[in-house]
């Protein structure tokens, strides 16, 4: 461990900016930590899993979604990475974008075109219920949004970065007040003349208001003055819109509620991403000092080097634990209904478990992440349309 830590060290350049991946990690790990910690399983009848959610019985857990919904960062993050990385092309701007939007595709497709592959497998030669099965390809496929709408926004970049130069921090304001206007139609007096398809409005203003500050920052029009705003801005907003408004309070959707904060994003998560943002900024040089400490880089270092792969096989990981399991029943804190103190204790042990898992299936699934430079035209065909068959089957259109 020491010689890898201390290889890692003299590997990195001295101009890297380790407060930035280290937020891009925190984030990151954040995502894992949050599906494993409110996700569970139900056990039906026929001995097919089904999901739950401990926050349908334990409504007072909803601050640790605000804690572990760091998606806000990723995205603030990204925007500030990619004006380095668009400033530093050497090719021109198409290039640049076929690059990037790469390096996100691949390892969305070889999860998808593998799990594509195992479902006949787990179903007809190992017994598993198609319910069980739509409910990991439903997991599965769950992050994989995240994907989708980060590629949207990095197409868009180019466009991001003149608005940077030309408005500065506030170049962010008319997402910020597009997300606004669509919530006041969707749930304020004029709600039932509303249409439903309206909320989808808020799918690239809400994610791209972070990204868009990212950009701002990497463009060095973010001031310490502007971080602070944000961050006490944003988290006033958050409070009013919890207090006065009847925001649900927690960041991730709970079964049975009618309202949800992030699939569409609502204005609640752009406030929590507005005062995530300037905590960020505010702490980056303390960040950037803290991981000097070449034991503490190199963690960092590793989750980076795996970003897509832990965000595309985590679920898998829990999975690879409770289906299994199912087959000896109720499982504390694995498989059984979540309502329980009892079961909190028991998933938090099971924790360390999913995380060796994922270490386990990352070491073969990472080759997704490297270019396919020996994978012919065929192969790739065929992983199209597995992962397209894949996508079908957890949407539920087949």
């Amino acid at each position: 461990m020491k010689t890898l830590v201390a290889k890692i060290e003299s590997s990195t350049p001295a101009h890297r900016d380790r407060a930035i991946d280290g937020l891009r990690a925190l984030a990151l790990l954040a995502v894992p930590t949050g599906h494993w910690l409110l996700g569970g399983f139900t056990l039906s009848s026929d001995g097919a899993i089904h999901n739950a959610s401990p926050l349908g019985t334990f409504a007072g857990l909803a601050p640790v979604s605000w804690v572990l919904q760091m998606l806000g960062i990723f995205f603030l993050v990204g925007g500030y990475a990619s004006v380095l990385s668009y400033r530093r092309r050497k090719g021109s701007t198409r290039a640049w974008l076929g690059g990037r939007l790469a390096r996100l595709g691949r390892p969305v497709l070889g999860v998808t075109a593998v799990w594509a592959a195992l479902l006949p497998v787990l179903h007809f030669g190992l017994g598993v219920p198609v319910d069980t099965l739509r409910t990991a390809s439903t997991l599965v496929i769950q992050p994989l949004w995240f994907v989708g709408v980060y590629t949207v926004v990095t197409a868009l970049t180019p466009l991001c970065v003149r608005a940077a130069r030309r408005l500065g921090v506030w170049a962010a304001a008319p997402l910020l007040g597009s997300v606004a206007v669509v919530d006041f139609l969707r749930y304020g007096p004029y709600a039932d003349a509303v249409p439903s398809w309206l909320s989808l409005l808020n799918i690239l203003p809400g994610w791209l208001f972070a990204y868009q500050l990212g950009v701002s920052w990497g463009e060095g029009r973010v001031t310490r003055r502007h971080a602070w705003a944000l961050l006490l801005g944003g988290a006033a907003l958050f409070a009013a819109l919890l207090l006065a408004f009847g925001y649900p309070a927690s960041m991730v959707g709970v079964p049975g509620e009618a309202r949800t904060n992030s699939h569409p994003p609502s204005l609640l998560v752009l406030a929590l991403a507005a005062a995530q943002s300037g905590a960020a900024i505010l702490l980056r040089d303390r960040l950037g000092r803290f991981l000097k400490r070449p034991a503490l880089w190199a963690p960092v270092v590793v989750v980076n080097l795996s970003a897509m792969t832990i965000l595309c096989w985590h679920q898998t990981a829990m999975l690879t634990a409770a289906i299994p399991a199912s087959y000896a029943g109720e499982v504390a804190g694995l498989v059984g209904a979540p309502d329980s103190v009892g079961w909190i204790l028991a998933r938090l042990a099971w924790m360390p478990v999913f995380a060796g898992l994922l270490v386990l299936i990352g070491r073969y699934a990472r080759v997704f992440e490297s270019p396919w430079a020996k994978t012919g035209p065929a192969r790739r065909t065929l992983a199209g349309l597995l992962a397209a068959g894949f996508a079908v089957f957890a949407l539920g259109l087949a």
